[in-house]
């Protein structure tokens, strides 16, 4: 068939434009954010999970008891995120919260995981940005390197195997793995 040429453009982003009230807080609340994360957070020591803890509370962010941020890890807008009693967030990992995140309890997010919860409508020349809440129920882990799409919810108790990559919902008590990620087999758990 050759080379097909296009007449009209598939995206033009002079078109573009941020939704009002896209970022949940003032262009200042933001950029001070920024500031603060990229300083005393990530330079806090790494047993100064309480002093993380606070900064995020600050900045809006619903973070519960005993929880442990790394401080390598990110997060764009605090205030659009709800983090349980005892839940994990290993280093490196990228909580983008365009849109809500919500990490239940004893939840484990490990090291480099991107948890994006915006995108773009490509199918629009404008290129118009969307926002979608991630849900990670009590219990559920994310392995190490694992990419989590707008929209989805990990089941309560779900394991996602390392390097997986979540397109839709995974269900409770599963372990998950692939790109893209799918149930495998049950999740069997032993006495401690």
């Amino acid at each position: 068939m050759g080379n097909l040429v296009r007449n009209e453009a598939a995206q033009d982003l002079s078109q573009f434009q941020l939704p009002d009230g896209f970022r949940g807080r003032s262009r200042v609340a933001v950029q001070l954010w920024w500031l603060i994360q990229s300083t005393v957070f990530r330079w806090s020591p790494q047993v100064a999970y309480g002093f993380r803890r606070w900064l995020l509370r600050r900045f809006g962010a619903k973070v519960g008891s005993h929880v442990l941020v790394r401080p390598s890890a990110s997060t764009t807008y605090p205030w659009k995120v709800t983090i349980g009693d005892h839940a994990w967030i290993g280093d490196e990992v990228v909580l983008y919260s365009l849109g809500d995140i919500e990490i239940g309890a004893n939840a484990v997010v490990s090291q480099l995981s991107y948890l994006c919860t915006g995108s773009h409508d490509y199918s629009r020349v404008d290129f118009p940005i969307y926002a979608k809440k991630i849900t990670v129920e009590p219990e559920a882990w994310i392995g190490a390197g694992v990419f989590v799409a707008p929209g989805v919810t990990i089941g309560h108790g779900a394991v996602i195997g390392a390097r997986s990559s979540v397109f839709a919902d995974m269900p409770a008590m599963m372990v998950c793995i692939g790109h893209p990620c799918k149930p495998v087999k049950n999740r069997q758990m032993t006495a401690g």
